[in-house]
């Protein structure tokens, strides 16, 4: 494994794991640097319907307005696997990602865990993720505190 090779695993691994953590955080300018100007987002395993590609700024407004009425989101990222080919690679992880809402409709609590997969791409500013895919494997507790907490903003 050639020192270039391990600097590129680093610093995709911290790439991914500033994700959840500028998200939690809601560190939204933080979050632009993460990402090439489009992103093929593909959260289907969720919400159905197909891939789409946004721009980054399209990307980070959606989710700014899914966190911005929650108390707390914990995005735990875990096992990650990285391959990089030239100025490509592909990642994936392990997620949990806890959303909190106190509420009188029902639980506090939103959590889901599973598998994300990330395509990036090396630019002269270093590695950006370019394509997110979110595999769910199980969820629990109340879901109904995403639409409460958007309708609360």
């Amino acid at each position: 494994m050639t020192d270039q090779h391990l600097r590129d695993r680093h610093d995709i691994v911290e790439l991914c794991t500033r994700m959840g953590w500028h998200l939690d955080h809601c560190q939204w300018d933080r979050l632009t640097d993460l990402f090439t100007d489009d992103i093929r987002l593909d959260y289907t395993s969720l919400n159905g319907g197909e891939p789409v590609v946004l721009s980054r700024k399209d990307v980070i407004a959606k989710w700014r307005g899914n966190r911005e009425g929650l108390a707390a989101t914990q995005h735990l990222i875990s096992n990650q696997l990285v391959e990089v080919d030239g100025d490509r690679a592909a990642a994936t992880a392990m997620f949990q990602a806890t959303h909190l809402l106190p509420n009188q409709l029902g639980g506090p609590l939103w959590t889901l865990a599973g598998e994300y997969r990330y395509g990036l791409l090396r630019t002269p500013d270093g590695w950006r993720i370019e394509a997110l895919t979110m595999s769910v494997i199980w969820a629990e507790g109340n879901r109904n505190i995403r639409d409460l907490a958007v309708q609360a903003d």
